[in-house]
């Protein structure tokens, strides 16, 4: 999965969505992620949800019913080729929704009676989300009434055109309950994709929400420094389970372009690691383009679209390119970060698990020098005897001489593929 995260409230109203479709397509991604455009509850969050079978006011404005706008959407998402996820919200629900009331058995209760909010520990911290009510899949005495209004949110979507969910906060929605829905949405339409998000829980519990049937999920290689092993610890805990998805950047983090104070070489390293480490890549819209505001799930606005004189797409084009040609790139396969003498210089070896490709990344994980890379023979770092070759975004070498002697430009990697 190659996925565009089309963000609702910087793109505005459904019917001006073309654009970014086209552009997305033009790239290369082959999925549009949506996050959740159902109304709102009184904080006006898109994560806190009120109504499930209606949209977000500021997300219509075209012709024909709110139902009618969505599946304009989705049709003309797919004329350019993309499939369209949305964010699949069955942990909580807005507080001040009428679920509140006409189920109140559905909800988890503090030991005085109130409705529990779901909360998370930022550090030592304790944050609680006072605008959601948890749902309680765990002991709810109406287990069956519970699942089947789960089960109803999914139908609506796949009827308004949707072919994917991201289902956020997916650990914290027992396996028993996500076995079922999946399977049994599959029964009835085949090749619907379900990809879980448990960034924040422990690898035990990221391996039992996979194994309840999901495509993929989100691996946390974002806040990697590119040198400490415990990403590669944490893929290799999930790889057989469940390929992954990458990303440099999210709805819920900092713009990498704010956070690297605008260095480009550093946006494409990190897309283009992000995209060669494991099977999946998503970026949200904006990334191309160096956008330094967050996104934020309440306040953001289309007044909020940056012009900046950033233009990565046909760097994000040909990165998605290698990863579309190369199947070796499209798969959680055997990985290695291999040692090397110069500290600034990352080897991440790859070796199908299904074919014989085998592929090389050489990173300069410095994004503002040349490094040097020197070997006398490849063969100290790949197993294939055969010719390498080199499909890198940039400066691809139409010959790969032995000895190898490069400087690398700041943050610049080169791919080299092979077959064993």
């Amino acid at each position: 999965m190659i996925i565009y995260n089309l963000f609702p409230l910087l793109a505005g109203p459904m019917h001006t969505w073309n654009t970014h479709f086209a552009r997305a397509a033009q790239m290369g991604f082959d999925w549009v992620f949506v996050n959740p455009i159902q109304y709102p509850g009184f904080s006006g969050s898109l994560y806190s949800i009120k109504e499930y079978d209606q949209i977000h006011p500021l997300l219509l404005n075209g012709a024909g019913s709110p139902a009618e706008q969505v599946r304009q959407m989705t049709t003309a998402a797919k004329q350019t080729g993309l499939k369209v996820m949305i964010d699949l919200v069955l942990n909580h629900c807005a507080v001040d929704s009428p679920l509140t009331k006409q189920h109140p058995e559905w909800f988890v209760r503090e030991s005085d009676g109130s409705i529990a909010h779901p909360w998370a520990m930022h550090g030592t911290e304790k944050v609680v989300w006072g605008d959601l009510a948890k749902f309680d899949h765990q002991h709810t005495k109406d287990p069956e009434g519970l699942y089947r209004h789960c089960l109803r949110v999914v139908e609506n979507l796949l009827a308004q055109g949707f072919e994917g969910f991201r289902c956020d906060a997916a650990y914290q929605v027992p396996h028993r309950t996500w076995h079922r829905l999946i399977h049994e949405v599959r029964s009835k339409r085949k090749g619907i994709v379900f990809t879980a998000e448990t960034l924040g829980c422990t690898a035990d519990e990221t391996k039992s929400t996979a194994r309840a049937g999901f495509d993929y999920i989100f691996n946390s290689s974002k806040w990697w420094d590119l040198s400490e092993p415990w990403l590669i610890e944490q893929y290799d805990l999930t790889r057989e389970t469940t390929p992954s998805i990458s990303f440099p950047e999210s709805h819920d983090t900092p713009r990498l372009a704010a956070e690297l104070n605008g260095n480009i070489d550093g946006l494409k390293q990190r897309y283009l690691f992000s995209a060669l480490f494991s099977a999946g890549v998503m970026a949200p819209v904006g990334f191309e383009f160096g956008f330094h505001k967050p996104l934020h799930v309440v306040s953001t606005r289309p007044t909020d679209w940056e012009t900046t004189p950033v233009d990565l797409t046909g760097y994000i084009g040909a990165v998605n390119a290698i990863k579309k040609a190369h199947p070796i790139f499209q798969e959680d396969a055997p990985t290695t970060f291999l040692t090397y003498q110069n500290p600034q210089i990352l080897l991440m070896w790859k070796a199908s698990a299904r074919r014989r490709d085998e592929a090389l990344l050489i990173l300069n994980k410095d994004m503002w020098h040349h490094q040097e890379f020197q070997t006398d023979t490849f063969r100290y770092y790949v197993q294939s005897g055969k010719p390498l070759h080199d499909v890198s975004p940039e400066y691809p070498l139409e010959f790969i001489p032995e000895p190898f002697h490069y400087a690398l430009r700041p943050g610049q990697g080169i791919v080299l593929v092979t077959k064993r």
